[in-house]
């Protein structure tokens, strides 16, 4: 099974790879509710809904602040780096990612489209101002400051550039998405549930137009009954030995 998804990627025309929460295990990356008893008592609707925000923006921005520091922790692992390394090689043309953690870019992966946000960016909650506080350098400097955090530019509320349970897709980066998906020959699928729609049709897409399906899970997903190559690994496992024959096939 390893070789044939080595041999379907080191083919193929134009590959994309769709990515979520499993791929950054390796990485340490915290799950929703973390690690720490801080946060367990509050349901996600109480920290991660539009409804939360207006009701209390100093627990949410509390929240978010203890989550950034803990993803700021969290280095790009064997499956991030593998990923940015088949874009440079050509076959992989872009990764879609429901992760929030910034890591593939951090993994030097040029083309990532983020269906769910990023944890490190800001947005107004009034007009078009946003901030990526990782690339301006204001990362360190915002997560010292203390209260609510306000627009430069027109003084409104900030808010993290993420999706909140309730809220719909940014409609450009699922557009985008859709439209690599049709024109993808093989998927690879990393460490997602495969049932959070709409993100979840994309490797429906591909494979709907023609495509081949990889799903790289330790356990079966909503992806799995259409994927034509199933790897029952780890993300990292999976990548380092399929990196392998990769190189071998283009050498």
């Amino acid at each position: 099974m390893m070789e044939e998804a080595a041999k379907l990627l080191a083919r193929s025309r134009f590959a994309i790879a769709f990515t979520g929460a499993g791929i950054s295990a390796e990485s340490g990356v915290p799950t929703f509710r973390g690690g720490s008893g801080l946060w367990k008592k509050y349901r996600p609707e109480e920290l991660a809904t539009p409804e939360a925000f207006r009701k209390d923006p100093n627990l949410v921005w509390e929240f978010y602040r203890w989550r950034m520091k803990l993803i700021m922790r969290a280095r790009p692992n064997r499956a991030h780096r593998a990923l940015a390394e088949l874009e440079r090689m050509g076959i992989v043309k872009a990764v879609i990612t429901q992760n929030v953690d910034d890591l593939h870019r951090e993994a030097g992966s040029q083309n990532v489209i983020e269906l769910h946000g990023n944890i490190f960016r800001v947005r107004c909650t009034s007009c078009g101002y946003t901030e990526d506080l990782k690339r301006s350098g204001r990362l360190n400097e915002f997560l010292k400051e203390k209260g609510l955090p306000r627009c430069p530019e027109c003084g409104s509320l900030l808010r993290p550039d993420v999706v909140w349970f309730g809220e719909p897709l940014p409609r450009e980066a699922l557009e985008e998405a859709f439209r690599l998906a049709e024109r993808a020959d093989v998927v690879l699928v990393i460490g997602t549930s495969g049932v959070v729609y709409p993100a979840a049709y994309i490797p429906q897409i591909v494979k709907e137009t023609g495509g081949r399906v990889i799903e790289i899970n330790p356990e079966e997903s909503g992806i799995t009954p259409i994927a034509d190559v199933f790897l029952r690994y780890p993300a990292g496992e999976a990548m380092e030995r399929l990196m392998e024959r990769i190189g071998r096939m283009v050498e």
